[in-house]
């Protein structure tokens, strides 16, 4: 089901989401598959990110585009379509992790890379065996901290850092007011760097936020 169109950047909208959404409205298919094309990678990422599974993230992918379809006809455009379909994709994620309540290791994926990248941790210097050595010691100890957050500072913490949703964006995605959204993602950072201040030193921390949209 995993397609390889390159979706629009976080926070763009594509300049026809809105033409293929009256579309498949109005029951065209070939409209439904394109946005489908367009966003199911993405939602699969959030998916791994969120339960660390890729056959159940694979599930829910398919689940999300499902009920994306089943309830096209009431969307109304208050938020855009990446916004919407992420939002389903999230309370599923949300409520599969809940249901399974697991604590089991799984292998660091690519998102999680993502964050380590942004991270920029002490050991940039470092090239050949030793650096392979610490930045796979680097990746378990952030996926061992990913796991230990709750549901909503994971989700929260995926959808900010790795996919780059404006706070808007994550509003509107969650369910949940802007000012919820920063004390959320205030708490969700200070929880990941206490967990890996022992690893990378007292100065451990997630970057700042680049962008102040939505914080009036």
């Amino acid at each position: 089901m995993i397609g390889s169109r390159k979706p629009p950047a976080p926070g763009e909208a594509s300049p026809d989401d809105r033409a293929l959404v009256r579309d498949a409205q109005r029951g065209d298919p070939q409209a439904f598959r394109a946005l489908v094309e367009r966003y199911q990678r993405r939602v699969y990422q959030l998916a791994v990110g969120m339960v660390r599974d890729p056959d159940e993230a694979m599930d829910i992918t398919q689940e999300t585009f499902v009920r994306v379809h089943r309830y096209l006809p009431s969307f109304k455009g208050d938020s855009s379509f990446f916004t919407w379909t992420y939002r389903i994709a999230t309370n599923l994620c949300l409520d599969a992790a809940r249901k399974r309540g697991r604590s089991e290791r799984v292998e660091m994926d690519e998102r999680d890379a993502e964050i380590e990248a942004r991270m920029d941790p002490p050991s940039a210097a470092l090239a050949g065996p030793q650096r392979a050595a610490l930045n796979a010691e680097l990746k378990a100890k952030i996926d061992e901290a990913l796991r230990e957050l709750s549901e909503n500072h994971r989700a929260i913490l995926l959808l900010r850092e790795v996919e780059g949703l404006s706070y808007e964006e994550l509003a509107q995605t969650l369910g949940i007011r802007k000012g919820t959204v920063m004390s959320r993602l205030f708490h969700a950072r200070l929880k990941m760097q206490r967990k890996l201040r022992e690893y990378l030193g007292e100065d451990a921390r997630l970057p700042e936020d680049e962008e102040e949209e939505g914080e009036g």
